[in-house]
C-alpha cells in the first residue's frame, strides 16, 4: 500500500480468516472500501468459517453473501455448569478441576474416542493433567497443548498413538490448529482474551467468558472425523446471553501502530476512518499519546491535520511494534544499532528459549548461561552471539541438535534470524548503518529506553514492588536476572496483566536518561527559590517527573531556567543591594562602605528610611543589564559596561531614588548629640547605636572593659546622649500620674520646654526634671513620681561589659547589677593589675609597705585596685578589691585580726571582775557563751584600740607603733566592756522576769514587741556591733525596757499608740537596709538604728533621759534622705 496506494498490480484480493479481526484485517477491510470507488475493477472475497455475513455484507454495501456447508457430522451438545453435579443438584464443593474430571468420565462411558478440553490458561492445565493422571486410567494418556510448550511437545498430539488421549489445550486449538482424531470436547467457557487497560496503559490477559462464535468453533473441533459429544461446563442461558462473536482485536488493543501507518499513508483521522467496528475514541487518544512519547508525531496538532515527524516518518517504515522501532531508530545515534536490532527481533517473536515441563530446570540451567546481571536485554544480545557463532561452526543438522539439546526453537530462532536480517536491509534504506563493534551496556540501555519510557519503574522498598507510570505497581518477573537482585530503577519490555501486573525483560537504568529521552514528556516543578551566595545566583530544588515517577528530585539548579525576570531581581537585591556575594569590584567596596554610613545614621537618629533598600534595588535595576541573573554574568557585562562609564554603578546621595530625604537627614545630623564615646573623669568609654526595636542592643550601648568597670559611677548616665535626651524627657513626663499630667498640659509642649530648661549636672535627671515640672505645672512633682519600668528600653542606657579581649561578659541597664554579677570577675581582672602581691596565711606584718592603690594601663584605660588585708579568722591575707570603699571596710577587719594575732590576750584575763550575778544572769540567757562573750569583748576593744589611732595602717613601723598602743589599752578596754555586758545580761535577766509575768492576752502584742528589741540588742556579736563606747547605752536602752512594763498594764492603749508608730518606722528602716550592699551601710545608715533606740526610750521611758532631741518625723526625714543619695 505505500508504493501503490491503489493495488493497481492486483485484480483480485482474498481476506482469509476474517473471522479472527486482527488489527491487519480490520484495516485492510476499511482501506479496500475506500479503495472500492477508485477501483470499480477490484474483485475482493472475504472467507470466514464464523462470520456476522450480514455485516460484513452490509460494511461492503450489500455484497453478495456464498455459504459453503462443511463437511462435517453433527455434535451433541451437552450443559454440566461445575456448580452442579451429574444429576444437575447444587454442589458448591465441586471446582473447574472436578468438573472436568466429572465431565470426562461422562464422556468415556459414551465410547471411544479423544478428548480435546478447552481451558483458560496454563496453571489450568497443569492442575487439571495432575488430576486426570490421579485417575490412572488404563490406556489414557493426557498430553497438555499450548503456545509456550516446546515444539516437541506441541507435536506429540499429530503422533499416531493407540488407546485414547486427553488433549488439555487453549484456545490454541480453536483456529490455529487442528488436533486430530477427537470425538469429545470439554468446553470450560473462558479464554485469556488480550485487551488494552487504558487506565494502566498496559496489556492485560484477563479471563473471560468466550463468545457464541468461539463456543461453536470449539464444539465443531469434535465433529470432523465422526458424531461427536460437546460438554460444556456452563449452562445453556449463559451460553445464550453470551456475545455472539469475538470483540475485535481493533477494540481492545492500543492503536498506536495503525495510527502510525494510516498517518503515513495520510488517511486523515483514525476516528473517521472507515472500519468495520469503529474503535473507542479512548483507544485513539491512548495510540496517539504513545506516537508523542516516542516522538513519532506533532503533539497538541488536530486529529485532521495531524503529521509525522521525521523521527515518524522514518520510524513508519520500519516494520516492528512502533516501541521497538524507536529503539532502532536511538540505537542510531548511539552507534549501537547491532545489538538494539537483535533485541527489537526477539521482542517481536515468541521467546525461542523452551522449558518443556518435564526437564525445566535443565531448560534453566542451560539458559543461565546467557543471563547478564541487570540486564534482561544483554542477555538476549549474548544468546544471540553464541547462536550465530554456532550456526558459523556447525553444519544445518548438527545445529538442529544443538538447538534441541540447549532448549532452543530451532524454528523461532530462524525466525528471529529472518526478522533480524529483514531488519538490517530496511534500516540500511533509511540510512542506518549497522556495526560490528560491541557496544558499551549503558548505550544499549539508552536506546531500548527511548521506546519504553512509559515502562519505567521504581522500586517501593516496603512492599518490593515497583511503582510504575500513571499509578501503576508491577513486579518483576520471577525468570529475570533482576528478580532476585532488585534494581532500585528499571524498564521493562512488557507489562502483561494477568494474576498481578507483571513486567518482562527488564534492565537496570539510570533515571537520568528519561529525562533526555523523554524531555517533552517531563513535568517539571519548581521549589521556592533562594539564593546562593557561592554561585551567585538565585537557585530552586528542581523535581523532575515522567508519568508520575520522581527522575529527578531536588537537584539545584539556576532559577533563571524558571524565570529569568525574578532570577534577575533576586540577583540584584541579594547581591548588589545586600551585599550577600563574593567580588572584588571596587564599587563594591565603596557603596557597601556608603549603605554602613548611611545605616551607621539611621542607628543613631533611629530611622530605617536613610538606607532604603527599594530604593537601592531601583538604582541597580534602572542600571545593570537585562541578562544579569548571576554573578558570572554580571561579571561578562560589567566588563563592559565599566569600560564605557567606570561610575555607573557608584552611590551617591544624589544618585539614590530617596536622595532627598537621605541628604536632608545628613544635614540635620548632629554629630556632638550623638557622641562616639562616654567621658567620665579619665575614662573614654566607647558608644555604640543600634535601632532594632526588641533587641537587648536597642538604643544606646556604652562599653565598659571589666577591668574598669569598679571604677565607672552610675552618676551622669541617667542624662543619656543628648540626642535621646528631648525623647527621654517626654518619654518621662508621660509615666507621670493622670493627676500630675493634668496641670502638665498640653504634654508635648510642656516635655519640650523641659527638655529645654534641663541641663545636665551633679543631680540626677529625674531630680532636675521634677524641679522644673513643679514649677511648670504649680503641683509638686517628686522622683518617686515617675516610673521609670515605662520607659521605653531604648531610651535607657544599656551597658555592655566586657572581657579584655572583647568577648561580652554581660549585658543590662542597672549599672549596680551588672558589678554585683561579675563580682568576681572584676576583681580578678584587677587583681592582675599587681601579679604576686595577694598572698594567704599571714600572721605577722613581713610584708614591708603595702600599697593604698595599685595602677596598671590596659587598652588605654587606667586599671586601679585597692589592696587590703584580709581577716581570714586564723590569718590573715592580701586581697585587691575593685573600690576604695570596699578596701576601707576590709581592712579594718584585717587590721583588728592581725592586731589580735600578734597581741593576743586570753578570756580569763578579763572575766575576773564580772560579778556572781553577771555569771548567772549569762548562764540562764541559754544559748549564750561566757567566751563567746569574752572573744566579742576583746574584738570590740581591738576596735577601739583602731578608733583611737585613727587612720588604717600601711606600712610596718605604723602597725607596730599600733601594737604598742594595743598592749597599753587593750585589756583595760577589754575587761571594762566585760564588766558592762555582766550588766547588760543582769538587766536582761529582770526584765524577762518581768515580761514573764505579763500573762493578759491584750498585752501580747506589746510583750512580744519588747522580747523582740530585747533580742535585737543582745544579738550575737553585738558587743563589737555596738561598739565599747555604746554598751552604756545598751544598758540604759533594757532599763527603759523595765520601765515600759512596769507603766504597760495601767496604760495599755497608749503603749500600743507609740508601739504601733514606732513598729511602723522600724520596719520602713529595715526595708531601706535591704535595698543596700554592705558597702553601703555607712555610719549613717547605722545611726538611724540607734535613733529609733533612743526614741523608744524617749516614748517608754523619757525620765532616763535621751543622748539627742528624736521623734518619728524626724527619723523619717533622715531616712528620706539616706534613700535621696
Amino acid at each position: 500500500i505505500q508504493h501503490d496506494r491503489t493495488l493497481s498490480r492486483y485484480d483480485t484480493l482474498i481476506i482469509d480468516e476474517a473471522h479472527e479481526r486482527s488489527l491487519n484485517v480490520d484495516f485492510l477491510l476499511g482501506y479496500i472500501k475506500q479503495l472500492l470507488p477508485r477501483r470499480p475493477d477490484l474483485k475482493v472475497i472475504v472467507t470466514s468459517a464464523t462470520i456476522d455475513t450480514q455485516r460484513f455484507s452490509e460494511h461492503f454495501n450489500n455484497a453478495p453473501v456464498i455459504e459453503v456447508t462443511g463437511r462435517t457430522f453433527p455434535v451433541e451438545m451437552r450443559y454440566r455448569p461445575f456448580g452442579a453435579n451429574l444429576d444437575g443438584d447444587l454442589d458448591d464443593d465441586r471446582d473447574q478441576v472436578q468438573a472436568v474430571c466429572d465431565a470426562v468420565d461422562e464422556l468415556i462411558e459414551h465410547g471411544p474416542g479423544d478428548v480435546l478440553v478447552f481451558l483458560s490458561g496454563e496453571r489450568e492445565i497443569h492442575d487439571t493433567a495432575d488430576a486426570l493422571r490421579r485417575l490412572d486410567r488404563p490406556n489414557t494418556e493426557v498430553l497438555p497443548l499450548y503456545a509456550r510448550l516446546s515444539a516437541a511437545e506441541q507435536h506429540r498430539i499429530f503422533e499416531i498413538h493407540t488407546g485414547r488421549r486427553i488433549v488439555l489445550s487453549t484456545n490454541v486449538a480453536e483456529t490455529s490448529l487442528t488436533v486430530p482424531g477427537v470425538r469429545f470436547v470439554v468446553d470450560a467457557g473462558a479464554a485469556r482474551i488480550s485487551r488494552y487497560s487504558h487506565r494502566l496503559k498496559v496489556q492485560r490477559l484477563p479471563i473471560e467468558p468466550i463468545s457464541q462464535a468461539s463456543a461453536n468453533q470449539r464444539a465443531g473441533r469434535c465433529g470432523r472425523v465422526a458424531p461427536g459429544v460437546c460438554l460444556r461446563l456452563y449452562t445453556q442461558d449463559d451460553f445464550d446471553q453470551r456475545a455472539e462473536f469475538t470483540e475485535p482485536e481493533i477494540l481492545r488493543t492500543n492503536l498506536a501502530s495503525v495510527i502510525l501507518q494510516m498517518t503515513s499513508l495520510g488517511l486523515g483521522d483514525v476516528s473517521k476512518f472507515d472500519f468495520l467496528d469503529p474503535p473507542d475514541s479512548r483507544a485513539v487518544r491512548d495510540g496517539v499519546a504513545l506516537l508523542e512519547e516516542l516522538g513519532a508525531i506533532d503533539q497538541d496538532q488536530p486529529a485532521d491535520r495531524r503529521r509525522l515527524t521525521p523521527l515518524g516518518r522514518r520510524l513508519a517504515r520500519l516494520p516492528l511494534d512502533p516501541r521497538f522501532g524507536r529503539m532502532v531508530l536511538e540505537a542510531d545515534r548511539h552507534g549501537c544499532v547491532r545489538e538494539v536490532i537483535v533485541i527489537a527481533a526477539a521482542l517481536s517473536i515468541q521467546d525461542p528459549r523452551e522449558r518443556p515441563v518435564a526437564n525445566r530446570q535443565a531448560a534453566d540451567e542451560a539458559h543461565k548461561r546467557f543471563a547478564v546481571d541487570d540486564s534482561d536485554f544483554l542477555g538476549i544480545v549474548a544468546l544471540w552471539d553464541y547462536i550465530r557463532e554456532q550456526q558459523r561452526a556447525l553444519t544445518s543438522s548438527q545445529f538442529r541438535r544443538l538447538c534441541r539439546a540447549e532448549y532452543l526453537n530451532y524454528l523461532r530462532v530462524r525466525e528471529w534470524h529472518d526478522l533480524y536480517s529483514q531488519l538490517r536491509q530496511i534500516t540500511a534504506t533509511i540510512g542506518i548503518r549497522v556495526g560490528t563493534e560491541h557496544s558499551h551496556p549503558d548505550r544499549v540501555h539508552q536506546s531500548v529506553l527511548a521506546g519504553l519510557l512509559s515502562h519505567l519503574g521504581m522500586r517501593d522498598r516496603e512492599t518490593r514492588e515497583y511503582n510504575g507510570a500513571h499509578g501503576s505497581k508491577f513486579a518483576i518477573v520471577p525468570g529475570s536476572a533482576l528478580a532476585k537482585k532488585p534494581a532500585r530503577w528499571v524498564m521493562v519490555a512488557e507489562l502483561v496483566d494477568t494474576s498481578r501486573l507483571w513486567g518482562r525483560v527488564a534492565a537496570n537504568i539510570e533515571p537520568e536518561w528519561a529525562e533526555q529521552l523523554g524531555k517533552h514528556l517531563v513535568k517539571r516543578f519548581y521549589g521556592e527559590p533562594t539564593w546562593d551566595a557561592r554561585r551567585g545566583g538565585a537557585v530552586a530544588l528542581e523535581r523532575v517527573t515522567l508519568y508520575g515517577l520522581p527522575i529527578v528530585s531536588g537537584r539545584r539548579i539556576g532559577y533563571d531556567r524558571v524565570d529569568h525576570g525574578a532570577a534577575r531581581s533576586m540577583f540584584i537585591r541579594h547581591a548588589l543591594v545586600e551585599g550577600d556575594w563574593t567580588t572584588r569590584h571596587k564599587f563594591a567596596a565603596v557603596n557597601a562602605a556608603f549603605i554602613e554610613k548611611l545605616r551607621e545614621m539611621g542607628d543613631r537618629v533611629r530611622r530605617v528610611d536613610l538606607v532604603d533598600d527599594e530604593a537601592l534595588f531601583a538604582f541597580y535595576d534602572k542600571r545593570v543589564g537585562p541578562d544579569v541573573v548571576s554573578t558570572r554574568h554580571f561579571d561578562r557585562w560589567w566588563k563592559d559596561a565599566r569600560a564605557a562609564q567606570s561610575t555607573l554603578l557608584d552611590l551617591t546621595f544624589e544618585a539614590l531614588a530617596e536622595a532627598s530625604v537621605a541628604g536632608q537627614s545628613r544635614k540635620v545630623i548632629d554629630a556632638h548629640a550623638y557622641p562616639n564615646s562616654w567621658q567620665q573623669d579619665d575614662l573614654r568609654l566607647a558608644v555604640t547605636y543600634r535601632f532594632d526595636p526588641g533587641d537587648a542592643n536597642d538604643g544606646v550601648t556604652v562599653h565598659i572593659p571589666v577591668s574598669v568597670l569598679n571604677r565607672i559611677r552610675s552618676n551622669g548616665f541617667d542624662w543619656q546622649v543628648s540626642g535621646f535626651r528631648d525623647d527621654l524627657v517626654t518619654a518621662l513626663v508621660w509615666t507621670l500620674p493622670k493627676v500630675l499630667r493634668r496641670t502638665l498640659t498640653p504634654l508635648a509642649d510642656t516635655a519640650r520646654v523641659a527638655a529645654q530648661r534641663v541641663m545636665p549636672n551633679e543631680a540626677g535627671l529625674a531630680e532636675s526634671l521634677a524641679e522644673v515640672l513643679t514649677e511648670l505645672g504649680g503641683e509638686r512633682v517628686s522622683v518617686s513620681d515617675f516610673d521609670l519600668d515605662r520607659v521605653p528600653p531604648h531610651l535607657r542606657i544599656t551597658f555592655s561589659v566586657e572581657a579584655d579581649d572583647g568577648r561580652l561578659l554581660a549585658l543590662g541597664k542597672d549599672l549596680d547589677a551588672l558589678r554585683k554579677q561579675l563580682s568576681g570577675r572584676i576583681r580578678q581582672s584587677i587583681a592582675q593589675s599587681a601579679p604576686g602581691l595577694e598572698r594567704s596565711g599571714i600572721v605577722s606584718w613581713d610584708f614591708g609597705t603595702l600599697a593604698q592603690v595599685v595602677e596598671t594601663v590596659r587598652d588605654g584605660h587606667a586599671v586601679r585596685g585597692y589592696p587590703a588585708l584580709l581577716d581570714d579568722g586564723e590569718s590573715v591575707s592580701i586581697r585587691i578589691f575593685t573600690n576604695r570603699e570596699i578596701q576601707q571596710r576590709v581592712m579594718r577587719a584585717g587590721l583588728r585580726r592581725l592586731l589580735l594575732l600578734t597581741v593576743p590576750l586570753s578570756r580569763k584575763s578579763i572575766g575576773r571582775d564580772i560579778s556572781n550575778e553577771a555569771l548567772l544572769a549569762i548562764g540562764r540567757a541559754g544559748s549564750v557563751k561566757l567566751g563567746g562573750l569574752a572573744d566579742d569583748c576583746i574584738t570590740a576593744a581591738a576596735d577601739r584600740v583602731l578608733g583611737n589611732h585613727g587612720d588604717p595602717v600601711w606600712d610596718e613601723a605604723a602597725f607596730v607603733a599600733l601594737q604598742h598602743e594595743a598592749r597599753a589599752d587593750l585589756a583595760a578596754i577589754a575587761t571594762a566592756a566585760m564588766s558592762m555586758v555582766g550588766q547588760i545580761y543582769v538587766a536582761a535577766a529582770t526584765v524577762e522576769a518581768s515580761l514573764g509575768r505579763l500573762v493578759t492576752p491584750a498585752l501580747a502584742p506589746a510583750v512580744a514587741d519588747m522580747r523582740k528589741q530585747l533580742a535585737r540588742l543582745l544579738r550575737p556579736g553585738f558587743v563589737t556591733g555596738s561598739g565599747t563606747a555604746r554598751l552604756v547605752d545598751v544598758v540604759r536602752y533594757i532599763r527603759a525596757i523595765e520601765r515600759r512594763v512596769d507603766k504597760l498594764p495601767s496604760e495599755p492603749g497608749r503603749d500600743r499608740q507609740r508601739m504601733l508608730e514606732i513598729v511602723a518606722l522600724e520596719r520602713r528602716y529595715a526595708q531601706f537596709i535591704g535595698t543596700l550592699e554592705p558597702s553601703q551601710i555607712t555610719a549613717e545608715v547605722i545611726d538611724v538604728g540607734w535613733m529609733i533606740e533612743e526614741l523608744r526610750v524617749g516614748e517608754f521611758a523619757q525620765t532616763l533621759g535621751t543622748k539627742q532631741s528624736v521623734s518619728a518625723k524626724r527619723i523619717g526625714r533622715v531616712i528620706d534622705q539616706l534613700e535621696a543619695l
